[in-house]
């Protein structure tokens, strides 16, 4: 009885402290994003991107001072989760992350962005049908477990696309894909953008891949030597467009290019992109078994 009490006692908790950190996310942007949109304000030398630069900087001052969240858009969340296979609430985890999100779209509050698809219903809680997403891995040997949360906007989702080359088109094919797609469709995700490249078999795995590329910091590169150098090269093609901060012009159009790769079939290479906009809204926390957490994302932080 008491091994049961403790563990309504410790869903309750960990409910409470993921949807504060629910909250924290959608107000205040993590470390890497903050320190590179700085960046590139002091890089910018055109008069109007500066101008919208410092639009954006007092924007996210009166979120976080206000803590309330710094777009309207606050997107449907998405969860990327790796829970040790000891951790104690591994069963309840779905749960309470669904909980969290109720709570805080309540308490924020946070706009009601899940609506149940072909009946057109929104029950305003956020929460519906397979919202928010979730995507697990299993760790052996721990009891830990990390929660990415990300805010996946509208605007921000909009560019995204996932297809599988035909064969000979090779990593040029990926290249091409890509920038086909940011000259298209890449104003309309409120630049700059942190763009995720997903490369793999099919669709569903380089889809998930490029989700998880925009999970990394800003300033990372690709442990690959290759990867690298296609982030790099892509990097350097998008800013060649010159979109701007929010799409008016600028000498940059992205904060970084992210590329995350699994193995493939020999034959074909599955590509995908998705966008993370300006406001780019994740935030990385890991609990232990006594649910003492640590939030990596945002120094200082705390629920």
């Amino acid at each position: 009885m008491n091994t049961m009490v403790d563990k309504v006692q410790q869903k309750e908790k960990m409910t409470e402290l993921m949807s504060k950190f629910v909250s924290l996310v959608s107000y205040k942007l993590p470390d890497d994003v903050e320190g590179k949109l700085k960046e590139l304000s002091e890089e910018e030398d055109n008069r109007l991107a500066k101008i919208i630069y410092k639009t954006m900087f007092e924007n996210q001052k009166l979120a976080s001072e206000l803590k309330r969240p710094s777009c309207q858009d606050t997107g449907v969340l998405q969860f990327f989760v790796k829970c040790g296979e000891d951790f104690p609430l591994i069963g309840q985890l779905d749960r309470i992350l669904k909980d969290s999100v109720y709570k805080s779209t309540q308490e924020t509050p946070l706009r009601h962005n899940s609506v149940e698809t072909f009946d057109e219903y929104n029950p305003g809680m956020n929460v519906g049908d397979g919202s928010p997403s979730i995507f697990w891995e299993i760790e052996e040997n721990s009891d830990k477990v990390e929660i990415y949360t990300y805010m996946a906007g509208g605007g921000c989702t909009l560019p995204g696309v996932a297809t599988v080359l035909m064969p000979g088109e090779g990593y040029e094919g990926v290249v091409k894909f890509v920038l086909d797609r940011m000259t298209s469709y890449g104003i309309n995700a409120c630049p700059p953008l942190l763009v995720g490249v997903g490369v793999g078999t099919s669709v569903e795995t380089a889809a998930l891949n490029s989700k998880k590329a925009l999970m990394r910091s800003v300033d990372s590169q690709n442990e690959n030597e290759n990867a690298a150098k296609m982030e790099k090269l892509l990097e350097d093609g998008i800013n060649a467009i010159g979109l701007g901060p929010q799409g008016l012009k600028g000498s940059k159009s992205v904060m970084g290019v992210n590329v995350v790769n699994t193995a493939r079939h020999p034959s074909t290479i599955g590509v995908a992109v998705n966008t993370g906009c300006w406001s780019h809204r994740r935030g990385k926390i890991t609990f232990d078994s006594s649910l003492n957490y640590e939030i990596s994302t945002h120094a200082g932080a705390e629920l």
